[in-house]
């Protein structure tokens, strides 16, 4: 249902460059490369002269935290053994001043590379080949001359209509790599010399400027505080710390490029409507800032005026978990390949009496597979649970989805006896996996709840895409059934949406925007968390319009030929406009009728099929009456 965790990683920092990278004049096709010597990561020295002249050359530039290098290695992997035979050698270079040897190590060994992997100090080789990303690699023919440069297919990138957003192919229909080393063993020209890589800018050695007045203590490790380092933690989603000055430098013109681009941090909705506590765009001043203190050579400046971290607590997000509850007592198996259904684990947290949720988080036991999680009760009464229900949705995880502790005096109900049942989506990564994912959860006692908020859905299942179709409109509708208070909303589609919009028509005729997200990612499931609570009167309906392109034009559809329906698989669609609710009226929780009227599950759609068929029905009665008397 969610989306692809490996495309989430991809999307939070790894890039297609839309602008010229920062180093020295770039040594054209056909260009001689000169020996040169680097150790690997056990301390072993190569030389370009030490391989044997009549061989074709790979130079495979990595690192060790750029999720597009990590999904990229096992492709590596594989091609070198491949043309092993015939007569083409692998070599890894590490050109990132922030990647030390331990890591490069421990990055050898989980990815079982049978190639050195060099550590190229100040970058040397990488100028030499005029390597900017990782991955990248550098074709050298027999002569040592450059004879392709780019990426090793086209399987990743951004759209080149929005380069916030980005791309995952099901397979790669460019095999560049491949094309190029083919062409040279049979002595042909290459055809292609060149492609633009997507992935990360390789971390350089920087001159800092002690002159500038843009430095990492004063200016730049705030503004990471308040806006990047929640997720760039450990045990986050960030793939790497953004927590110490040598990281964060390494960095420098790899956080100068996502954000000016727009890619990070993660925001897509539209700043003319609605507004939002968790805005995590940078103000135009914050971006000058990042941009300066890269352009001035990353300077620390005053190591005793550094802030403290912001206080986190160690894996979570929210606040720190009374209980955590594991999908199974033992690891579930991934396969190494193949598409799965979607895996239902029910569990009993042993909840003997009624809970108060004031947070939950579900978490990946192994987030390289997980591609979501869906986390509903199943009442002590046995019902199956329903995405059409406001009370059987309890959370959800997926990359980019960042869950947050509801307002003081709001929480949720759980019945006495309820049981979680994990819905797990998982994506084989082409090796054998095993994951046993978990949820923590939040209470609070029943005295401090003021109001009961449920997940509620306006929610469309009753729609067909027709093949080819650029810009096809589902809508979706939910009714109020008395005064509420609209705390988030979430819009959610899969891969290919396009758009989405949530809007308030209200009893007396106004009609209000309230969420407009222009280019839906995929990659990003955003909880848009509301200012302040807003008033929906009894009556108002909640209208939500999505529009998806099924053509060949989008580079993530899975199958632009196929008519496209409701389903959980990602390459099937949903069109769910989720959202927050709690009662206007604060009321005592024993009440029954704190959240009855809310719930209204059917859409306007649903309402007027049961309408009709009861019409039908009385119809036919009377027909079947006015025979008999006959």
């Amino acid at each position: 249902m969610l989306i692809c965790p490996i495309a989430a990683k991809i999307a939070l920092l790894t890039a297609l460059a839309a602008a010229a990278p920062k180093h020295p004049t770039v040594p054209p096709i056909g260009s001689p490369v000169a020996d040169f010597c680097a150790q690997d990561c056990l301390g072993a020295s190569h030389c370009l002269a030490d391989l044997a002249h009549g061989e074709i050359v790979v130079l495979a530039f990595v690192g060790v935290e750029c999720p597009l290098a990590k999904l990229y290695s096992t492709r590596i992997v594989q091609l070198s053994g491949k043309y092993k035979s015939r007569g083409t050698v692998f070599v890894g270079i590490d050109s990132n001043r922030q990647d030390g040897l331990s890591e490069i190590t421990a990055f050898v060994r989980d990815n079982g590379i049978p190639f050195p992997v060099l550590k190229d100090l100040r970058q040397r080789i990488a100028e030499r080949v005029g390597a900017t990303r990782t991955p990248q690699v550098v074709v050298l023919d027999h002569d040592r001359r450059i004879r392709y440069r780019g990426r090793i297919d086209d399987q990743f990138g951004f759209d080149p209509a929005n380069h916030a957003a980005s791309y995952h192919k099901p397979h790669p229909h460019q095999m560049d790599l491949e094309r190029a080393l083919d062409e040279l063993i049979a002595n042909r020209a290459v055809s292609v010399p060149e492609t633009n890589a997507a992935g990360c800018l390789i971390g350089r050695d920087l001159e800092p400027d002690a002159r500038s007045k843009m430095t990492y203590t004063k200016e730049v490790a705030p503004i990471l505080n308040r806006k990047c380092v929640s997720c760039h933690r450990p045990g986050q989603i960030g793939p790497f710390s953004l927590t110490s000055y040598d990281e964060v430098a390494g960095w420098a013109d790899m956080i100068v490029e996502v954000t000016q681009a727009g890619r990070m941090p993660p925001w897509h909705a539209d700043p003319a409507y609605g507004h939002f506590q968790n805005d995590a765009r940078l103000s135009d001043e914050e971006k000058r800032a990042l941009s300066s203190w890269a352009a001035a050579g990353a300077p620390l400046g005053d190591p005793e005026a550094l802030l403290e971290l912001p206080k986190c607590e160690e894996g979570w997000t929210i606040p720190k978990p009374d209980q955590v509850v594991y999908m199974s007592e033992q690891p579930f198996d991934v396969p190494e390949n193949g598409v799965l259904d979607l895996q239902n684990f029910v569990v009993d947290p042993s909840w003997q009496e009624d809970r108060w949720i004031t947070a939950i988080e579900p978490r990946p036991g192994n987030a390289s597979v997980v591609h979501h999680i869906l986390i509903f009760v199943l009442p002590p009464e046995g019902d199956q649970p329903d995405l059409r229900g406001d009370d059987c949705f309890l959370m959800a995880y997926a990359p980019g989805f960042r869950p947050a502790p509801l307002p003081s005096g709001y929480a949720r109900h759980i019945k006495a006896g309820s049981k979680l049942i994990f819905n797990v989506h998982y994506t084989p990564n082409g090796r054998p996996q095993k994951d046993r994912s978990y949820v923590g959860v939040k209470f609070t006692e029943s005295k401090t709840v003021r109001r009961e908020t449920t997940i509620c859905a306006a929610f469309n299942r009753d729609f067909q895409i027709p093949p080819g179709a650029t810009n096809y409109e589902v809508r979706s509708q939910y009714v109020f059934g008395r005064d509420s208070l609209l705390l988030t909303l979430t819009p959610h589609m899969h891969l290919r949406g396009r758009d989405f919009q949530y809007q308030a028509l209200y009893p007396d005729g106004r009609r209000e925007t309230l969420l407009s997200v222009p280019r839906y990612d995929f990659n990003w499931q955003t909880m848009y968390q509301l200012a302040e609570p807003k008033l929906m009167p009894k009556g108002t309906v909640l209208s939500c319009v999505a529009h998806f392109d099924n053509s060949a034009r989008n580079q993530n559809n899975p199958n632009p030929a196929a008519a496209v329906v409701f389903g959980w698989q990602s390459f099937e669609e949903m069109m769910v406009g989720f959202f927050d609710a709690a009662p206007a009226e604060e009321a005592s929780i024993s009440d029954s009728s704190l959240s009855f009227a809310l719930r209204l599950p059917f859409s306007t759609y649903d309402i007027l099929t049961i309408v009709t068929t009861i019409n039908l029905f009385i119809l036919a009665v009377l027909v079947i009456r006015t025979i008999r008397n006959k």
